[in-house]
């Protein structure tokens, strides 16, 4: 490396250290999602959890988060970034350290919807902070590595959680959280610069703000619910009317306001270009497709073959494996290979993958066809994420960064929270309550006289839907446009 060269400058360098600042924060947010993935029976189990108790220690988390990303991406820009990452990470700390003491259930689906509000300010500020500290033409190596850390910290997350689960117990899960999280707000403290707000005197539209929750919260409690209380019950019809009165209020309010020239919480203008609509558009349908994989499969080989945690947490490594190993290749080719190509292949690599599991899904399912789907599913995920979220990211002026980060997490979050929703109802609507119950607590093979076929006829189902979203992202993103390299996307 040559001295006075645009990757030994100053600040290269700082960028580089930023990169080190956020790998702590996305460490600690893969390793929080990906661990309980495989300790939910544990939990359920220590708190003969109902099946709706066990929905919603996932999904609470995954609500509250999904709904203040987009209201942290629009406040980035207005208060600066440094500020919020730090108060972020020093929220999600103190939460982990309640989950690990929490007494029942209650409490600690309550101090799981705490984390995620620290969860949602870490994430909408990473890839934020690593644009604005990365030069154009590294960027895409920047993101690609920052990737890889989160798929590094998703393929520890099965096995330190089996592994917790196993040896301490449950709680262990998250006060794992509480040092690693001491040590990222000492490091952000002393490495971060101070950033001053990239939208100055703009205003929060606190109105779109109410409106957006309103509407992920009723088709979360909608598809949640549906599942575990029957699709008629009182919370689904409020959920699902909730949603179905907030989502067009609420888009109606941001184009009024940029017509009428306020500070919408989203400028709707982010989607008038195709390219970044479409590339939008895949990031919503491959999260729906992909994020349930893990769980699905986690919770079948517990339940339906009587796995313990750290077994199960071991056989899904692939898909985390598969994305570390892909994401800083895809990065360095997203420099020359336009982002079209490389995302849409991805997500046609991941559709197979899901499409095997879907066909062979049975209570016997082997290992030899588990980890060869699976690693499809993850290497296709590598593929797409690091040249669609850099064409997305250098496509936008540096203050308004922050909402379009904002607008493309909140899409993907969605993804998350609808594809754990959906599909842990299709798997389970067809289950009595005490099954039901044995299924969340990974005891369903042990029940007397238990006939799987219903079971595994929901997996099959969920699995092909999971299939049919991942071929439509596809689809979106192969129309997105001439599909530039994410380099020269700006």
């Amino acid at each position: 490396m040559q001295p006075g060269s645009p990757s030994s400058s100053p600040d290269t360098r700082y960028a580089w250290q930023v990169l080190s600042v956020t790998s702590l924060g996305v460490i600690l947010t893969g390793l929080n999602t990906s661990t309980l993935d495989v300790a939910l029976p544990a939990v359920s189990r220590h708190f003969s959890a109902t099946p709706s108790q066990a929905n919603w220690i996932l999904l609470a988390y995954m609500l509250v988060n999904t709904t203040l990303i987009l209201v942290f991406g629009r406040l980035a820009d207005l208060v600066g970034r440094k500020r919020l990452y730090v108060a972020g990470l020093a929220v999600f700390t103190l939460a982990s350290l309640g989950c690990g003491f929490a007494p029942d259930a209650a409490w600690l689906i309550g101090l799981r919807a705490a984390q995620a509000v620290g969860s949602a300010a870490i994430i909408t500020n990473t890839t934020a902070l690593l644009t604005d500290a990365f030069p154009r033409e590294l960027l895409s190596t920047g993101l690609g590595l920052n990737i890889t850390i989160i798929s590094a910290a998703q393929v520890a997350g099965p096995v330190v959680g089996g592994a917790m689960v196993e040896t301490f117990g449950w709680r262990a899960v998250f006060l794992f959280n509480v040092p690693v999280g001491v040590l990222g707000l000492a490091w952000a403290a002393l490495t971060l610069r101070p950033a001053p707000p990239t939208a100055p005197g703009e205003r929060f539209d606190l109105r779109g703000a109410v409106l957006s929750a309103v509407a992920l919260g009723g088709l979360v409690l909608a598809l949640s619910e549906g599942g575990a209380s029957g699709w008629a019950s009182p919370a689904v019809l409020a959920g699902a009317a909730a949603a179905a009165v907030a989502l067009p209020a609420f888009l109606h309010l941001q184009q009024t306001s940029a017509r009428r020239g306020r500070d919408p919480l989203v400028d709707l203008r982010l989607f008038a270009d195709r390219e970044r609509a479409m590339a939008y558009l895949a990031v919503f349908l491959l999260a729906v497709a992909r994020f349930a994989v893990v769980l699905l499969i986690s919770l079948f080989l517990q339940a339906a073959q009587g796995l313990d945690a750290l077994e199960a947490g071991v056989r899904v490594l692939p898909v985390a494996l598969g994305m570390m190993l892909v994401s800083p290749f895809a990065g360095r080719l997203a420099r020359r290979v336009p982002a079209r190509v490389l995302a849409t292949s991805g997500l046609l690599l991941a559709a197979a993958g899901l499409l095997v599991l879907a066909v062979s899904v049975r209570p016997t399912l082997p290992g030899l066809v588990i980890a060869p789907a699976l690693l499809a599913v993850g290497v296709g995920t590598g593929l797409f994420m690091t040249p669609n979220t850099s064409a997305i990211m250098s496509s936008v002026p540096p203050a308004r960064r922050g909402i379009a980060n904002g607008v493309r997490s909140m899409l993907q979050n969605t993804g998350f929270v609808v594809s754990t929703a959906m599909s842990l109802a299709i798997v389970t609507s067809p289950l009595a309550e005490a099954e039901k119950r044995a299924a969340y607590a990974g005891t369903l093979s042990a029940l007397p006289g238990q006939d799987l076929d219903g079971f595994v006829d929901g997996y099959r189902v969920a699995l092909l839907v999971l299939f049919a979203l991942c071929v439509l992202g596809a689809l979106a993103s192969a129309l997105r446009g001439s599909g530039r390299p994410a380099a020269d996307a700006a």
